[in-house]
């Protein structure tokens, strides 16, 4: 029987494949709670048939700027994290029934590395396996890191599920690291156990390496082989695009901005380029360093003060100025208003 007639693969092909799905998930609790989403659609640049046709590919940044637009209309400040908890994990698709047939529970970490563009292509993964601890770490691709908060909470939640799940173990992390910051944790805690970190350099979640061999209840070496061998079909036709060198200065920006060595040439380092090469590859996507640093700090700026309860010095102090004074005046300069303004004005507003 040839791959085209056989049966199981005709039932494979019709999982849930396209990036995206994240979207559709908050698309659909948004719908049940009631509220339209035509604007929110309109603005991330998508349409109800992407949403709609679980074959449609939705870009990362969009989604990410969807999720955004759905969380603010839901009040929802932990969005991502609470479709994770309330999904059924094989909404996921083909990507967790790799996962859940593999054998072991570092089979299953390894294959979420190798196969997760097939679903996300805008973040890479990595197994963090070092005898110690056994977990993941994520690193955004093309996309730039500042944006996102309810994506990247959707993905250590789901993954704290599935190895619950496939283990049948109440697993809980020995620690979690996540790049945006957050003034409280509490939320989250539960799930995440008592040691995460916001603002962190990185993005990465640990287990206690006890853990690692655990066998998956659900093992099935046959559909696993299967499964996998469909898996790199789909990556080997799959466009693998360079993302902006922009989106990759603000990921290795962001992090360097508490500490006060957000500079060209800390940035270049970090990046493994001389200073003239990196001035001459911003320069070839129209940028400049400095309005980079201005654009991003403007925007970091808007959220702080809008979706946190920070005060004005602590927004300062994030952004990388040492003076109050100095972050009110650019702020000003951007926006019109100074950020006690738009404190006061978020503040006062009905809940």
């Amino acid at each position: 029987m040839s791959k085209r007639e056989d049966p199981a693969r005709k039932g494979i092909e019709r999982l849930p494949v396209a990036s995206g799905g994240m979207s559709r998930l908050a698309y659909k609790h948004a719908r049940a709670a009631g509220i339209d989403l035509e604007v929110q659609l309109q603005e991330a640049g998508l349409t109800r048939a992407q949403i709609e046709n679980q074959r449609a590919p939705i870009k990362v940044r969009d989604q990410i700027k969807f999720l955004n637009l759905v969380a603010s209309a839901m009040d929802d400040d932990f969005l991502g994290f609470h479709l994770a908890q309330e999904c059924d994990l094989r909404e996921i698709g083909l990507l967790y029934y790799v996962l859940a047939s593999s054998e072991l529970l570092i089979d299953a970490l390894q294959r979420a590395v190798r196969y997760s563009t097939i679903v996300n292509e805008g973040v890479s993964q990595t197994c963090i396996d070092n005898g110690k601890y056994v977990g993941l770490s994520f690193d955004y691709v093309g996309v730039s890191r500042h944006q996102d908060r309810h994506q990247i909470e959707f993905w250590i939640t789901a993954l704290i599920r599935t190895c619950r799940q496939l283990t049948g173990f109440r697993v809980v992390p020995e620690r979690v690291r996540l790049v945006h910051h957050r003034t409280t944790k509490a939320e989250l805690a539960e799930l995440f156990g008592d040691n995460i970190e916001f603002a962190a350099p990185v993005d990465d979640i640990v287990f206690p390496v006890s853990i690692r061999n655990s066998r998956i209840v659900s093992a099935d070496p046959y559909l696993n082989n299967l499964l996998i061998s469909y898996c790199d079909e789909a990556l080997a036709h799959r466009n693998r695009k360079r993302g902006s060198f922009q989106s990759a200065v603000e990921n290795a920006i962001a992090p360097l901005l508490p500490h006060g060595k957000a500079t060209a040439t800390d940035v270049a380092r970090q990046l493994g380029l001389s200073q003239r090469t990196f001035a001459r590859r911003l320069s070839s996507e129209g940028l400049t360093f400095s309005e980079l640093l201005e654009n991003l700090r403007s925007n970091l700026a808007s959220r702080y003060l809008v979706e946190g309860d920070m005060g004005v010095s602590e927004v300062a102090w994030l952004l990388g100025y040492r003076e109050v004074g100095s972050f009110s005046h650019a702020f000003r300069r951007w926006t019109g208003k100074t950020p006690r303004q738009v404190l006061r004005s978020e503040r006062s507003r009905p809940a």
